[in-house]
């Protein structure tokens, strides 16, 4: 391990930015517009057309050049320049480097920044979905692609120091399990969905639906842990502001606050309760969920409203929902949040440090969270740096 004398760290929340042709190296031809392909618009930019509609969900999905790790960190970090999102979009810009796109490269980078392991996940991979739920085998399709891309140049367990997670979906529930058989062969120790209700050839459904059962068994069985990381969930605004995703969650259409900010928290909380109101943990046991780049600030609330149903229902839960919840949940904090008050609420078996490096949103370097650790002390930090995400990269087979 490259830290030497310095506290290990298991960076719970770190990316890549995906190939040009991640979703289309391994992609038939023949399923054309119904999946995704690139198209070249005006004065020679390039976007995604996914499901026969262009994507402009990121500015520039070429990502080159792209804004440099952290770029927005004072910004999140109270803004102390009133500085405008627009200016930092377009005023800090990179060819891309390296370590983005080639697993060596990201080693040695990970060793110059004192990580010793990390969890890889998607930038684009986590928003597209959406755009093709209406076809659920349209979904499938890519995702199977975008996988075979992902093991090829970065591998689901790279040196056991990148443990990239492949992406699934409940779209079909059958070749969801084969999707899974498939990521477990090729020893990934996390599974990334997105926090939303699968949409199947029947409709929506709660992701705790029997129909899922069969999925949910075989990740039950095989002890892998399931990633809820934030994505497009298909979160309306009802009407409060544009439906359009600008990329940026945090702005409106003229640089004001939007609701859109409220998304990723409203679905992770949704999802989370759901599992919890349907029983899932009581029909299997041996799950294990992490939120990640959600935030934290949802889960006081959580709790309170699932111990309000509980007193609502009487008889209906097993055993109080929160302590349901504090077994099979974990919780990857914003960088910004308050680390002590979460382990306070969660426990500090139960809370996971993430970077989000090297997004602009994240910290500059990994280690920066060092800064932002007030009153974690003792075991609580080594396990809030390291040993949590150990523990849950380790499959615990039921």
């Amino acid at each position: 391990m490259p830290n030497g004398n310095l506290e290990p760290v298991f960076d719970g929340d770190n990316h890549y930015y995906e190939a040009v042709d991640a979703f289309t190296r391994h992609l038939d031809p023949s399923t054309g517009d119904r999946t995704i392909r690139w198209v070249e618009v005006a004065k020679g930019r390039r976007y995604h057309l996914v499901g026969g509609k262009i994507s402009r969900v990121i500015s520039n999905p070429t990502f080159d050049p792209i804004s440099p790790p952290g770029a927005a960190y004072d910004f999140f970090h109270g803004n102390p320049g009133k500085q405008k999102f627009e200016e930092i979009l377009m005023g800090q810009r990179e060819p891309i480097r390296s370590e983005y796109r080639d697993r060596d490269a990201r080693i040695k980078k990970m060793d110059s920044q004192g990580v010793d392991c990390c969890w890889l996940f998607p930038t684009l991979g986590v928003l597209y979905e959406e755009l093709l739920r209406h076809d659920p085998w349209a979904v499938m399709q890519s995702f199977r692609a975008f996988n075979r891309w992902l093991q090829e140049d970065w591998g689901c367990n790279y040196k056991d120091r990148i443990f990239a997670a492949p992406y699934l979906s409940l779209a079909d529930v059958d070749e969801a399990v084969v999707e899974l058989e498939w990521a477990l062969k090729h020893d990934a120790r996390v599974i990334c969905i997105r926090p939303a209700a699968p949409t199947t050839i029947a409709g929506q459904l709660s992701p705790a639906a029997p129909l899922f059962d069969p999925f949910w068994a075989r990740v039950n069985e095989a002890g892998i842990t399931v990633v809820l990381h934030a994505s497009d969930s298909g979160y309306s605004t009802n009407g409060y502001t544009a439906q359009e995703h600008r990329g940026n969650a945090t702005l409106g259409e003229d640089g004001k606050p939007s609701i859109k900010l409220l998304s990723a928290q409203r679905s992770i909380s949704d999802f989370l309760a759901t599992v919890i109101f349907d029983k899932l943990f009581d029909r299997f046991a041996n799950l294990r969920f992490i939120s990640v780049e959600n935030g934290s600030s949802f889960i006081p609330n959580l709790f309170k409203q699932i111990d309000l149903a509980a007193a609502r229902v009487p008889g209906y839960f097993s055993e109080p929902p929160g302590e349901t919840f504090l077994r099979h949940v974990w919780v990857n904090p914003f960088w910004e949040d308050d680390v002590s008050e979460m382990i306070d609420l969660m426990g500090e078996d139960r809370v996971v440090f993430g970077s989000d490096w090297p997004h602009l949103e994240g910290l500059v370097q990994p280690r920066d969270i060092l800064q932002h650790m007030d009153g974690v002390e003792g075991k609580a930090r080594g396990k809030f740096l390291y040993e949590n995400a150990k523990f849950l990269n380790t499959r615990r087979p039921g």
